[in-house]
């Protein structure tokens, strides 16, 4: 199954608690870390959800 690596590039101070736990439940909690994960619905809706704060990386 093909794995995408997401960067967080925001920080979650002063954001909504709903998106601070989607960057917990991505793997996320300090600025510029890489994570790898698998490409699925779940993770591809997460980062959907807070675009402002993660990028894919190649």
């Amino acid at each position: 199954m093909a794995t995408i690596k997401i960067k967080q590039i925001g920080s979650p101070i002063r954001r909504p608690e709903s998106q601070r736990q989607i960057l917990i439940g991505l793997g996320l909690n300090k600025m510029h870390k890489v994570v790898t994960r698998q490409d699925t619905p779940e993770v591809r809706g997460a980062i959907a959800k807070i675009p402002h704060l993660v990028t894919v990386v190649d």
